[in-house]
């Protein structure tokens, strides 16, 4: 197993500050030293806990929103067609079914179109939008898409369309401004206070700008539509942060009974209807079965499923997105070992920084996830390619000391077209020039990555001790949650414990189960994917942990488990 750095959070932290924080709000020094190693003060830590409405901020704030909502309420009161140009993705599919709902309501003559992941790929396209007007489209509203189709916003317009762009991805030097509006929160010259909000973040805020444009009441269409919100947020992997945190937070709890037939029929579907539902919940049960459309089928279908009134339609699509995302984990599964086998039969593996791996005819809509797979396993950035007569549509995930955007940036003169994030992006290419691609972008990490930067890391909120291993401390962190990306859930660091027994446990001997003790305090702890450190480690061995509390509940009895993330033998 790879060595991993440990990184703990402001071990300058004062101890009355501590004392005074965890006084003031009475609650546990442990909890009091997470939130302010967090960079949250004392100050605002109540509304950190409290997670209130009066975190989400007037959409008003965000450059643009202003003229778009004025141009949407023009189109309501024309009776222009208005149509939502979405992305097969969760994030996508989310924004897509909550504008056109909430459009639907206010009587719009509104339709919705989505690209075809194969056919026609990500973003707008000159021939959608040709055909789109053609057909009477006056309004173009592009939801999680858009921020890069200088063109074809310019042909829109040319054709006598007007575009409205909502977008959270990263802006290019030049922005289409032949649009009528750009809302993102990305614009350089945009001042909104948190840049973090998914694209049906954007969507929401879009939806309630126009709730005040019409005079409607705010809080209503907050709760109507913060369900939908919350799952495109959450399968976005955006920082559940700020007005993050507020919409997963107040979505959860409305998500815990579900308002949509769609919703209802896939929670039961996915086997969690009755239990709690929290944030890993929704990225791991929920959203992969809706992300299965657009990677195998039609997006439209994922849609459709948070539209539909009817329940038992809901059932009939919740059992065909199921079936859907069974298929994508065979293929997903496939091109892993596929993958694997590439990576296995290269000699200079391990020189390279980046691993870029292609073949023909892998499916287009899987190898995102099988590259954030790659990436995890190996802790290297990673791009798979699916080609298919000479031309390549590749997905990357990288590390958080690589930006894999700037990094494509750099390459583009290989590129055809690019786009995404820092640690997530998209791009095309000519396979005649894949190679010089692999060369150029390997030869850009060797120039911006240390041999320290390529090491995994273990974050430590803070260092614990027996006495905080405990039901009260457990069950005080949840006041923390929903836990995401930028708001994981606490790891700590426990120092000097022994080992009193360990066995690998689980399919294939893959996890690791142990009992410890430290100061005469004994707890149970469960290692997942940690089975193979059992042979190294023995009875009597002391070891230093990095771990998290969690809750263990067998037969109906309560009792405090740390779940282990790292081991180092003293």
């Amino acid at each position: 197993m790879t060595e991993r750095i440990w990184n703990y959070k402001n071990k300058n932290l004062k101890s009355e500050t501590v004392t005074a924080a965890a006084e003031k709000y009475r609650i546990p020094r442990l909890l009091a030293t997470v939130i302010l190693n967090r960079g949250i003060d004392e100050e605002h830590m109540k509304s950190y806990l409290a997670k209130t409405m009066r975190d989400i901020r007037n959409p008003h704030l965000m450059l643009d929103m202003e003229k778009a909502a004025k141009r949407i309420a023009a189109a309501l009161e024309k009776y222009e067609k208005i149509v939502i140009y979405g992305d097969y993705d969760v994030d996508g599919i989310t924004s897509t079914a909550l504008l056109y709902d909430f459009l639907s309501s206010q009587g719009a003559d509104v339709d919705y179109y989505i690209p075809d992941r194969k056919g026609e790929g990500y973003g707008i396209n000159i021939m959608a939008v040709n055909k789109l007007a053609r057909q009477g489209t006056k309004l173009l509203i592009t939801v999680d898409c858009g921020i890069t189709s200088i063109g074809e916003v310019e042909f829109a317009k040319l054709q006598g369309v007007d575009v409205i762009i909502t977008d959270h991805h990263t802006c290019k030097e030049r922005l289409p401004m032949a649009a009528a509006a750009i809302v993102n929160p990305k614009r350089p010259d945009c001042d909104y206070p948190f840049d973090g909000l998914a694209g049906v973040g954007v969507a929401f805020k879009l939806m309630l700008a126009v709730v005040m444009e019409l005079g409607l009441n705010t809080t209503e269409y907050f709760k109507k539509y913060v369900e939908i919100a919350t799952i495109g947020t959450i399968a976005d992997v955006v920082p559940l942060i700020d007005e993050n945190r507020t919409i997963v937070s107040k979505g959860l709890q409305a998500l815990q009974h579900p308002s949509l037939p769609g919703l209802r029929a896939i929670t039961e579907v996915a086997g969690v209807a009755d239990k709690p539902l929290d944030s890993s919940g929704v990225a791991f049960a929920i959203a992969p079965r809706m992300n299965a459309a657009g990677r195998l089928g039609t997006a439209k279908t994922a849609v459709e499923l948070l539209l539909t009134r009817d329940e038992n339609k809901a059932r009939e699509i919740a059992l065909q997105l199921d079936a859907e995302n069974k298929e994508r984990q065979a293929m997903e599964q496939q091109i892993f070992e596929d993958a694997l086998e590439f990576i296995a039969q290269d000699p200079n593996f391990a020189k390279k920084r980046v691993i870029v791996l292609a073949k023909e005819g892998w499916h287009q809509g899987v190898i995102g996830i099988v590259a954030s797979r790659i990436n995890e396993r190996f802790y290297k950035p990673c791009i798979l390619i699916s080609h298919n007569n000479g031309v390549g549509k590749g997905s990357g995930r990288s590390i958080p000391s690589f930006n894999l955007f700037d990094a494509l940036s750099h390459c583009e003169k290989y590129l055809t077209e690019f786009g995404g994030h820092a640690v997530a992006a998209g791009l095309n290419l000519n396979m005649a020039d894949f190679d010089a691609f692999v060369k150029e972008i390997n030869k850009y990490a060797d120039s911006v990555l240390t041999d320290n930067d390529m090491i995994p890391r273990v974050n430590i909120d803070c260092e614990i001790t027996e006495r905080d291993i405990n039901m009260d401390s457990a069950k005080f962190l949840s006041l923390l949650e929903p836990f995401g990306m930028g708001n994981e859930k606490p790891v700590f660091a426990l120092l000097g414990a022994e080992i009193m027994n360990i066995a690998p446990c689980g399919a294939d001997n893959r996890h690791l189960r142990m009992r410890i003790r430290k100061n005469g305090v004994c707890v149970n702890c469960i290692g997942f994917g940690l089975g193979s450190r059992a042979a190294e480690l023995g009875a009597g061995s002391v070891i230093d942990i990095a771990c998290q509390l969690g809750i263990n509940n067998y037969q109906g009895t309560e009792s405090v488990q740390l779940l282990i993330k790292d081991i180092k033998k003293k």
